[in-house]
C-alpha cells in the first residue's frame, strides 16, 4: 500500500533518481543536486516552522510503499508562486483589426507574456513512478493534496493553478520553442528548461518578447501544440478536470502546454470531504475511502478499505491502516469516498 508523507532528508538519493526518470519538460524536478537539496530543505522549513497564513511555502510529499519502504511517487504544494522570482505564463488572446470602410473584419489570436498568477498556490512535481502505475495510485497522488488544502485551507490563496507538461518529443524538443529559439534566443528547449528549473529565470525577461505575438506569425508546427499536453501528462490533467480544473487561456511561456486553475472551495474532493473520528475494528461492508490523519507537520494520507458509522460520525478501519496514518481511536481523520471511476 503507498502511503503519503512529507519528504525527508533521507529521501534525497531517491529524489535525484526521480528526477532523472521523469525526464524533459519537467521543470521542477532539475537534475541539480544543489536544487533538489533546497527543495528538500524548503519543504522541512515549511512544515517545522508552521506559517500564520499563505507565504513562500513549498509542502512536498513522496509516495511509501508501506511494504518495502521504497518511495514510488512524488507530489506538492507551494503556498504562493511568483513572491521570490517571477512567475511567467502566455495568455492566449485576442486582438481585432476592423475597418468598416474596406468592408474587413480580422480576429487575430495573440500571446502576452503576463505575470497574472503572481501570489497563487500551485500543485506541482506530480510524478509516479513505472512500477506503481497501477490501479488507483496516480489517483492518490493527485488527490491527496485536496485533504491536505481542507485541513490547512488558511496557508493557501482562493485560487491554485497546476501546469501541464506541453508537447515535446523523447529528446525534448519541442515545436513551441523551436519557433522562439529561431526568433529570440539560442539556446535549446532542454537547456531554457534546466536553467528555469535551477531558478535563473533571469534570461526570461532579458530575451523574451515583451509585445504580444501573433500567433498567426508561428510555424505550423508551433500553432498546433499551444494549449496542448504531453502524453504522459494526459491522465494527470484527466484527473484534474475531473476535480473541477479548467483551462483559462494561459500557456507555458517554453512548451505552450496548459496551465489549469480552479477556486480552492470549488475542488471537488474537498468540497466532498468530511473529518470523522477513528473507530478501530472489523469494517462491515467497507469501501475504498481517500483518508488522511489531521496533523500538520506528521500527515498521512492513503487509500484504504473502511466503513463509515453515519449516525456516530465514524471512520472504522482496521488496526493496520490506522497504523499507517498514525492514528488511534478518537482520533479525527479527513475521509473522502473513492470509487474506480473518480
Amino acid at each position: 500500500m503507498l502511503v503519503i508523507r512529507p519528504i525527508e532528508q533521507r529521501d534525497f538519493a531517491i529524489l535525484k533518481q526521480i528526477s532523472i526518470e521523469s525526464g524533459h519538460g519537467f521543470t521542477s524536478l532539475p537534475v541539480n543536486d544543489e536544487l533538489l537539496q533546497k527543495k528538500i530543505d524548503h519543504s522541512l522549513t515549511s512544515f517545522a516552522s508552521r506559517a500564520g497564513g499563505k507565504g513562500d511555502c513549498l509542502y512536498f510529499f513522496v509516495a511509501e510503499d508501506s511494504d518495502t519502504g521504497e518511495v514510488l511517487g512524488t507530489t506538492a504544494l507551494e503556498s504562493a508562486v511568483g513572491l521570490t522570482s517571477p512567475f511567467y505564463t502566455y495568455l492566449l488572446g485576442k486582438q481585432v483589426h476592423c475597418s468598416r470602410k474596406l468592408g474587413i473584419h480580422n480576429v487575430v489570436e495573440t500571446l502576452t507574456l503576463t505575470n497574472d498568477y503572481t501570489g497563487v498556490s500551485e500543485l506541482c512535481t506530480l510524478f509516479l513512478r513505472e512500477p506503481a502505475r497501477h490501479g488507483m495510485n496516480g489517483r492518490l497522488l493527485s488527490k491527496c493534496r485536496f485533504l491536505f488544502l481542507a485541513e490547512f485551507s488558511e496557508l493557501f490563496d482562493r485560487r491554485i493553478l497546476a501546469e501541464m507538461r506541453g508537447v515535446s518529443d523523447e529528446g525534448g524538443n519541442s515545436p513551441f520553442w523551436s519557433w522562439l529559439q529561431e526568433h529570440f534566443f539560442s539556446m535549446d528547449f532542454p537547456t531554457v528548461d534546466y536553467l528555469t528549473g535551477i531558478g535563473q529565470k533571469g534570461f526570461i525577461a532579458d530575451l523574451m518578447p515583451k509585445y504580444p505575438i501573433y500567433v498567426s506569425l508561428l510555424s505550423k508546427e508551433a500553432r498546433a501544440v499551444i494549449g496542448k499536453t504531453h502524453d504522459k501528462t494526459r491522465p494527470a490533467l484527466h484527473l484534474l478536470e475531473e476535480e473541477g480544473f479548467s483551462w483559462r487561456g494561459y500557456v507555458d511561456i517554453f512548451d505552450a502546454g496548459p496551465t489549469v486553475e480552479c477556486e480552492v472551495h470549488n475542488i471537488r474532493t474537498l468540497r466532498n470531504s468530511r473529518r470523522l473520528t477513528v473507530q478501530i475494528g472489523h469494517p462491515v461492508r467497507a469501501q475504498t475511502h481517500l483518508v488522511s490523519n489531521t496533523r500538520f507537520e506528521g500527515f498521512r494520507a492513503l487509500l484504504g478499505e473502511m466503513a463509515i458509522n453515519e449516525q456516530k460520525g465514524q471512520a472504522v478501519m482496521t488496526r493496520a491502516v490506522a497504523s499507517l496514518l498514525k492514528v488511534e481511536d478518537g482520533d479525527t481523520v479527513r475521509v473522502a469516498e473513492m470509487k474506480r471511476n473518480d
